[in-house]
């Protein structure tokens, strides 16, 4: 795999997972997870970040589906980091606001070695679907946890769960987008004034 692209395996107890990212990939994404809404949000970040994306789970979903949504966030944020490697010449902040109709979120985030998640996200509803929103949370501390990057979320507007959702993942598809987009003026260079984030 090139520079830009990585595959990383993690292996537990409770899940199997494999993941593989392009960053300069045409937006591809194929998913075996056995949670579809997930896979839902998962095909808008790798459409609107123009990111390739595989991912194949097996995991307890016989309990409930928290150890794979949060097992599949920690190993797209190993991919990511390997992905991206000491990340010169990157932009390394993105933002992003994306509407669905009465919905607006807001993501801002930084690549920047340093892993904090800020969510505010109040769904209007506890389920979609089949799918607990709670877990939302648990996927975005687990891929934070192991991209190592500053992520803010906020949900501005809405009064449709699926809707709020989408303009989430969709917006934090065109942030990364953009933090990791090579800058010319960068080049060979980490993108800090002390020569590390």
């Amino acid at each position: 795999m090139s520079q830009r692209s990585a595959r990383v395996e993690r292996n537990t107890l409770e899940t199997q997972i494999t993941v593989a990212v392009n960053l300069d990939g045409t937006g591809q994404c194929k998913l075996d997870t056995g949670v579809p809404f997930l896979e839902h949000m998962l095909d808008q970040v790798a459409r609107h970040g123009l990111i390739d994306i595989e991912i194949v789970a097996k995991g307890d979903l016989h309990i409930d589906a928290h150890h794979t949504v949060e097992d599949i966030g920690i190993t797209l944020g190993q991919a990511l980091a390997k992905a991206w490697g000491d990340k010169k010449g990157l932009r390394r902040y993105g933002h992003a606001y994306v509407p669905l109709d009465e919905a607006l979120s807001r993501v801002v985030l930084d690549l920047s070695g340093r892993p904090g998640l800020e969510m505010g996200v109040t769904f209007t509803r506890s389920m979609i679907g089949g799918f607990d929103v709670d877990l939302f949370s648990e996927f975005f501390h687990g891929l934070v946890n192991h991209a190592m990057i500053t992520l803010h979320i906020d949900n501005l507007k809405g009064n449709n769960a699926h809707h709020q959702a989408e303009t989430i993942f969709k917006a934090f598809g065109r942030a990364l987008r953009v933090a990791v987009e090579r800058d010319e003026r960068m080049s060979g260079v980490t993108p800090s004034t002390k020569g590390v984030l």
